[in-house]
This record gives C-alpha cells, sequence and structure tokens, in this order.
C-alpha cells in the first residue's frame, strides 16, 4: 500500500507519481489542501511537513528524491515486494 500526500501544483509530487506509475504501482493520492490538513498535521502524520511525502507499507520514506534514490539502489524493488 503506497500514500502519497501532494498538492495539485507541486512539481516534485507529480514526478513521484509518475515515477510509480512507470513502475505500475498503484498508489493513494491524498491532497492535503483538499482535505485541509495543515503542514503541521502532515509532520504529525508522516513525519515531513514538505510534499510529497510518501508512506510505502506503513513506512514514511520522505519525498521524491528518496523515493528516486531507492528505485537507483534497488531498495524501492525490495520494499514493494
Amino acid at each position: 500500500m503506497i500514500k502519497i500526500y501532494s498538492t495539485t501544483w507541486c512539481g516534485p509530487c507529480a514526478s513521484a507519481k509518475r515515477l510509480l506509475d512507470e513502475l505500475g504501482q498503484t498508489y493513494e493520492e491524498i491532497d492535503i489542501e483538499e482535505k485541509g490538513i495543515s503542514r503541521q498535521d502532515l509532520q504529525e502524520i508522516t513525519g515531513g511537513s514538505t510534499v510529497p511525502q510518501i508512506i510505502i507499507n506503513g513506512k514514511p520514506i520522505g519525498g521524491f528524491d528518496s523515493l528516486l534514490k531507492m528505485k537507483q539502489d534497488g531498495t524501492l524493488k525490495e520494499m514493494l515486494k
């Protein structure tokens, strides 16, 4: 299960979703503005206050840079098994 906390105007959010789409992964997208989630709430939920915040199998991994690094070093593939 993958969750992405994002906004509609966020470039790194779009990049993270595009990468997951390319990998054939499904995810739940949660628009923090639409849902009324403050940055403080986001920090409490995910451990980070910027978007995107990505959670895979209940584990917060951070944003797009972290996702890309995990793809490159193979840890993302292992986590998605």
